[in-house]
């Protein structure tokens, strides 16, 4: 049968010498003969998995992402070190063969025949050959195929162990004949385990001493080179005795070969392992991120997500996952270390982690004009465990719900932003006079040429009481709801919310602002990270730039790949950048008033948010570097912020201006530090004052038929306390400003209704003077 089979296969010599005695049966010959038809020619060799990391801007690496945890290098890089160890070790005829050797054949048959041993005598490229076909394996997408395949691939007993020898000859005779013993070599210390959770011979290196593989000494080589026998078994980490006597073992190996001397033989033996080993701490996963930047496992949670979701990394999910764990990736991302532990320091430091309020806050950073995410943080500990302690969670609150688990949270009154933007787009101002008095709206006095609009009568209240006529500066500045709601019923709410699309604001479920009446006031739940980058497009001359949290990937050859754009556009025109920055720069002297500025004279704007039950606060403000959201509240759910105790601080009611906006200022002070001190553009006057127009005439008509004539004309009017004139009496009697005056469209004009003439005024007729020639009296003195 021997015969035959090396008849059969044509230089596969010695491969039946594998067989036991017992092979001599028909059923054995039959069954080997039909191994060999079947067997492939050619071995299957795909792309070696290998480790993918993540690095802060300035490349620190935040995490490592890993399958197997391999580094592939050229053999120029393994030290000639390492290369005699393994070759020692495991084929001292490597360079002799040609892929299969029959003298270790012929020592492992022997052995075999007479005990119970079960020797291999393979060679290094046979053992290259069963790891490549593993590694294919791991390439199959149903598990239950993947495993018995591997299981193939690794059978050591009976007819299939002898049949995988036979399969690894056959594909080690052929391999020799397309690559060199230096490719063979190569390829093989690339791809063994090293370890129980080792591979490559790069990652060993660095692992188990910190070095590089160019850089290995012969007692660490002996070390490494001992542990392919056992992974498990002898991975010095956490079995250091028995890889301890294996490397003892190697040593004897190479000093027989004459790769080292008697006396580095012998010192290297009475050289305890645990004296050599410098474990590197290779950082599996996000969890390990915030040891090397405060608070960053959220932000790299989110870097997994993106590539998670996102086209570029591959067609579906199984792939994108595959690229990630088994690519080798090199992923660089936008984090700003200094500014990440800034954002945590402020976050915490507003409320602690393990405050007893249970409030939570986060904090998103965007930089205008390239939408990168500079620094992203929240009051919990990153822990993806499935019941993880107090103060700990994988839900990132900065994100949406693709993207990190939270559905976002209702703005409140930072969502007025995109009413304020759309009311300056229609050409109103913001020294425009609205009517910010509490009262109830019918939905008939909105207007919405996408959709219809129905439901009861909506009566808003103000924060700060009932109200009053105001300029929408000063409505922006104090936040006033009314104010705003009256605004809206001037305006098109299809144009208000495609405005905030625009703008990139979507839900935390990644749908569309709805367009109602109430989501004026920001009753969607939205984003921390949405509205950072939303409002740095008012920094930026009016350029939106989606969020971007990956500026470049390599993968394992360092080719670059494609990674999400931030796709920067213009949405809105500089003049109206600059007339938004200067209508929310007076926040510090309304809503924020007792929130210090930052120093250096340096020009921030934002807005100030709390839901109606002050569940929900918020602050959005940027610099002209600098774009950043803070949120408080109870991620858990709705829950009132009123007459609670946080970060030691007693609250009757929690406002925008009383978490959200120090800690903002916490954090951006710092922020900008070395950055240039800019102003904003100074905002146009048609902005800002608006258009004059004439006061319409309206002495001498009813009070509805001139109120409705100067509401016409674009004017807010109210009734003064009426006097005496020569109009009719129920009649106008007149304006202030007069008819005819050139004021700010929207401006109060106060109509003054007629009493009739003063009785005071009228001159009464007196009695019949004397009769000529007599003296009269006039009342008075002469």
């Amino acid at each position: 049968m021997a015969f035959a089979l090396v008849a059969g296969v044509g230089g596969l010599l010695g491969a039946g010498l594998m067989l036991p005695a017992v092979a001599t049966t028909s059923a054995m010959a039959n069954k080997t003969t039909q191994i060999f038809d079947e067997l492939p020619a050619e071995l299957t060799q795909v792309p070696l998995s290998e480790k993918s990391t993540i690095l802060a801007a300035d490349g620190r690496v935040l995490a490592t992402f890993y399958t197997q945890n391999r580094i592939v290098v050229p053999l120029s890089e393994v030290s000639v070190e390492m290369i005699n160890a393994v070759i020692d070790t495991e084929d001292r005829r490597f360079f002799e063969h040609g892929g299969v050797d029959l003298t270790g054949m012929t020592r492992a048959l022997l052995t075999n025949a007479v005990s119970n041993a079960n020797e291999g005598a393979s060679t290094l490229t046979q053992q290259y050959v069963k790891n490549a076909q593993i590694q294919a394996a791991l390439q199959i997408a149903d598990p239950v195929k993947q495993a018995q395949a591997i299981a193939d691939a690794r059978a050591s007993t009976g007819l299939e162990g002898y049949a995988r020898k036979l399969q690894e000859a056959k594909l080690a005779i052929s391999l020799e004949k397309v690559m060199t013993k230096d490719e063979i070599l190569q390829a093989y210390l690339n791809i063994s385990q090293f370890g129980v959770s080792v591979y490559g011979v790069e990652t060993a290196a660095q692992y188990y001493f910190s070095v590089p593989a160019k850089d290995l000494t012969y007692l660490q080589a002996a070390t490494i080179a001992g542990i392919t026998k056992g992974p498990t078994e002898y991975d010095p980490e956490r079995n250091p005795a028995k890889s301890q006597g294996r490397r003892d073992t190697v040593l004897g190996l190479m000093l027989k070969q004459g790769d080292i001397t008697q006396a580095e033989h012998d010192q290297g033996v009475a050289t305890p392992i645990a004296d050599t080993l410098k474990i590197g701490q290779t950082r599996l996963g996000c969890a390990t991120a915030g040891d090397v930047v405060a608070g960053s496992g959220f932000f790299c949670d989110y870097v997994t997500k993106v590539m998670a979701q996102n086209p570029a990394f591959g067609a579906t999910a199984a792939d994108r996952r595959r690229l990630l764990y088994q690519g080798g990736l090199t992923i660089h991302t936008t984090l700003d270390p200094r500014m990440q532990e800034l954002a945590d320091a402020a976050v915490k430091g507003s409320i602690p982690v393990d405050d007893v309020s249970g409030v939570a806050n986060a904090m998103s950073t965007v930089e205008p004009g390239t939408g990168k995410v500079l620094a992203m943080a929240q009051n919990r500990i990153y822990n993806t465990a499935p019941n993880p302690g107090p103060g700990q969670t994988a839900i990132n609150y900065n994100t949406d719900y693709a993207y990190g688990g939270s559905r976002g949270f209702q703005p409140g009154s930072t969502f007025k932003a995109f009413t304020l933007l759309e009311w300056l787009k229609e050409g109103h101002a913001l020294q425009e006079v609205v009517d910010g008095r509490v009262k109830s709206y019918k939905m008939k006095q909105f207007s919405a040429s996408c959709t219809g609009l129905g439901g009861p009568d909506w009566r808003p209240n103000n924060a700060e009481g009932n109200g009053n006529f105001m300029t929408v500066a000063d409505a922006t500045k104090n936040s006033v709801n009314n104010a705003f709601v009256e605004m809206a019923t001037q305006l098109d709410l299809c144009a208000l919310f495609q405005g905030a699309a625009e703008l990139g604001v979507h839900t935390g479920l990644g749908k569309a602002p709805q367009v109602v009446p109430s989501n004026v006031l920001g009753t969607d739940n939205v984003a921390p990270l949405t509205m950072a980058a939303a409002f740095a497009a008012f920094s930026a001359e009016g350029t939106f730039c989606e969020p971007i949290a990956i500026t470049a990937v390599e993968d394992a050859t360092g080719t670059a790949l494609p990674v999400p754009s931030a796709n920067c556009r213009q949405v809105i025109t500089p003049q109206l950048a600059h007339a938004m920055s200067f209508g929310m720069s007076q926040v510090w002297n309304g809503t924020a008033n007792k929130v210090p500025k930052l120093p250096d004279g340096r020009s921030a704007s934002g807005k100030t948010g709390t839901t109606s039950e002050n569940e929900y606060t918020w602050f959005v403000g940027y610099t002209a570097q600098l774009s950043t959201a803070v949120w408080v509240g109870h991620a858990e759910g709705f829950i009132p912020m009123q007459r609670v105790t946080i970060g030691g601080t007693y609250f009757k009611n929690v406002y925008g201006a009383s978490l959200a906006a120090p800690a903002w200022r916490a954090f951006m002070a710092p922020a900008s530090e070395g950055m240039p001190v800019v102003a904003f553009p100074a905002a146009d006057s048609a902005q800002v004052v608006g258009v004059k127009i004439a006061v319409p005439d309206v002495v001498g008509m009813s009070a509805s038929t001139a109120t409705a004539a100067l509401t016409k004309a674009g004017f807010n009017v109210k009734t003064g306390s009426p006097a005496y004139s020569a109009a009719p009496v129920g009649s106008v009697a007149s304006t202030d400003p007069a008819g005819g005056s050139r004021v700010v469209r929207g401006s109060v004009v106060t109509i003054v209704m007629s009493l009739g003439v003063d009785p005071a005024t009228i001159v009464q007729p007196g009695p019949q003077g004397p009769p000529p020639g007599q003296k009269g009296n006039n009342g008075g003195g002469g």
